[in-house]
C-alpha cells in the first residue's frame, strides 16, 4: 500500500468520510450514544472543519478514502487548546504507520495555528489507538476537558505543542 496520500478533505469526501467512521464504530462495537457517532456534523465534515483554526485531512488510495482525522479548536475549551478529532482507518491501513504520518501532519496543522496544547478523547479498548497517541507525546488525564458531549470517551490525554 505504498500509493496512499493525505489531503485535506473535499466536499464530495463527505458521504465516503461518514460511512467509514460509521463502519469503524460498527466494527469495535464503540457506543453510539455519547460518541463522535452521534455528531450531529457527521455527514458534513468538509462543511464543519472549513471553519477558523479548524482542519480535517483523509487516506486516500486508487480514490478510496480508508483513513481521517481533524483539528479544531477545542469545544468550551481553552483557545490554546485544539482538539484531535476523529482519527479513524480501515483495517486496510492499520499497522502499515499511516496513523502516525496523520497523526505528524494534524500536530504540525495545530502548531501552525498557534495552538499550544493539543487535546485527545477516547475509548479504553481502543489500545492501538493509545499506543499511538502515547508514542506522539500524549499523556493521560484525570478529567476531560472542555465539554465535547462525548461522555461515553472516558480516557483523556494532552500533548504540549
Amino acid at each position: 500500500m505504498n500509493n496512499w496520500i493525505i489531503r485535506k478533505i473535499k466536499k464530495e469526501d463527505n458521504q465516503s468520510v461518514a460511512k467509514l467512521i460509521r463502519s469503524v464504530f460498527d466494527e469495535m462495537e464503540i457506543p453510539k450514544v455519547g460518541t463522535a457517532y452521534e455528531d450531529p456534523y457527521l455527514d458534513l465534515m468538509f462543511e464543519e472543519y472549513n471553519k477558523p483554526k479548524s482542519v480535517y485531512f483523509v487516506v486516500e488510495i486508487e480514490g478510496e478514502i480508508l483513513g481521517c482525522a481533524g483539528i479544531a479548536p477545542l469545544e468550551n475549551g481553552d483557545p490554546k487548546i485544539c482538539e484531535l478529532q476523529k482519527m479513524y482507518f480501515s483495517p486496510k491501513l492499520r499497522g502499515l504507520g499511516i496513523g502516525t504520518k496523520m497523526m505528524e501532519e494534524c500536530l504540525e496543522q495545530a502548531r501552525i495555528f498557534g495552538f499550544e496544547n493539543c487535546y485527545i478523547e477516547t475509548m479504553p479498548f481502543m489500545h492501538a489507538a493509545q499506543k499511538l497517541y502515547k508514542k506522539s507525546g500524549f499523556e493521560y488525564l484525570d478529567a476531560p476537558m472542555g465539554c465535547t458531549g462525548h461522555n461515553s470517551c472516558p480516557v483523556w490525554m494532552l500533548k504540549k505543542l
